[in-house]
C-alpha cells in the first residue's frame, strides 16, 4: 500500500499546510502549473515526487518534468497530464493517450475544479485535485489524498485548504 497526495495548479504558491497534509504520504503527484521549481523541491522534501509540467511552466520546469507521466502500481496503471479535459469530453491528445495506455487512474489539473469520478467508458478513475494556489477563479483551494493498494483505492479524501480570501495576510508566493 502507498499513500498518495495529489496537488495541482500551485502557480508558485507555497502553503505550509501542504507539509501537514502530505507528511504521511509515500508519494506526491503534482499535476502541473507548478510555477517555480522551489515548489517541487519543497514537496520533494516531504515525500517522493512525480509531476508533469503545465501550460504556465517555463523551460526549466519543462526540462525537469514531462508532459505526461506513466506509472504502474500493482494492478493500477496511472496516466497523469496537466490539460486532460473531463470525462466524456477529454482533450484530443489526452484521449489518444488514454486509449493507448489504458490507465485505471487518470490524473489531470488545469481546470481549477476539483472532480473525482469513475469513467465507465474507459474503466478508470478520473481525478482532478483542483487548484492549491491562489491564481485563478476558484474560491476554495483543494488537494486530494488516498491509499493505493495493489487491487483497490481506499480512503480517498478531498481536502479543502484555506480559501483564497482568507490568505490575504499570509501569502507565500515563491519567485
Amino acid at each position: 500500500m502507498k499513500k498518495i497526495g495529489i496537488i495541482s495548479d500551485t502557480h508558485s504558491f507555497w502553503d505550509d499546510s501542504f507539509d501537514k497534509y502530505f507528511s504521511n504520504c509515500d508519494e506526491i503527484w503534482h499535476a502541473g502549473d507548478i510555477g517555480d521549481l522551489k515548489i517541487t523541491d519543497k514537496l520533494g522534501e516531504i515525500a517522493s515526487l512525480k509531476g508533469v509540467y503545465g501550460n504556465i511552466d517555463n523551460d526549466k520546469i519543462r526540462q525537469e518534468f514531462p508532459l505526461n507521466q506513466y506509472m504502474e502500481y500493482g494492478n493500477h496503471k496511472v496516466l497523469m497530464t496537466h490539460i486532460g479535459g473531463k470525462p466524456y469530453n477529454y482533450y484530443k491528445n489526452s484521449k489518444q493517450e488514454i486509449e493507448k495506455f489504458k490507465p485505471t487512474i487518470f490524473v489531470c489539473g488545469h481546470s481549477h475544479i476539483c472532480k473525482v469520478i469513475y469513467d465507465k467508458k474507459y474503466n478508470m478513475l478520473y481525478i482532478n485535485p483542483g487548484a492549491a494556489g491562489i491564481v485563478g477563479f476558484h474560491k476554495v483551494r483543494t488537494i486530494v489524498r488516498f491509499e493505493l493498494h495493489m487491487e483497490t483505492i481506499k480512503n480517498l479524501e478531498v481536502i479543502e485548504l484555506k480559501k483564497r480570501k482568507d490568505l490575504s495576510k499570509s501569502v507565500q508566493r515563491i519567485n
